[in-house]
């Protein structure tokens, strides 16, 4: 699965057949994750759940660090616990030998 940014600009690339491609950009970056952004995060999450690119995207974000948004179906503080999870498993095979 590529994941680059090269990849993300690519007109031909997984972007381009993103779910998100006809919606309000502003949807998937809320200015807060209360209130009335809470409704705007459920809103691109359901975007993001019927979309056929969603593991491509969510990969995209995390490889690249992008920390705001709603990103293949994940907030930022979502995104935050995937990649510290990561790091714990890579933490604990490198430990064991594995």
């Amino acid at each position: 699965m590529t994941t680059s940014a090269a990849d993300y600009a690519d007109p031909r690339g997984w972007a381009a057949r993103g779910a998100c491609r006809d919606s309000d950009p502003e949807l998937f970056f809320p200015v807060t994750a209360r209130g009335p952004g809470r409704g705007q995060i459920e809103k691109a999450k359901a975007i993001c759940a019927r979309c056929a690119v969603q593991a491509q995207c969510l990969e995209f974000a995390v490889e690249t660090g992008q920390t705001f948004g709603v990103w293949g179906g994940m907030a930022e503080d979502e995104r935050i616990t995937l990649r510290r999870n990561r790091l714990r498993r890579r933490r604990r095979l490198l430990a064991t030998g594995s």
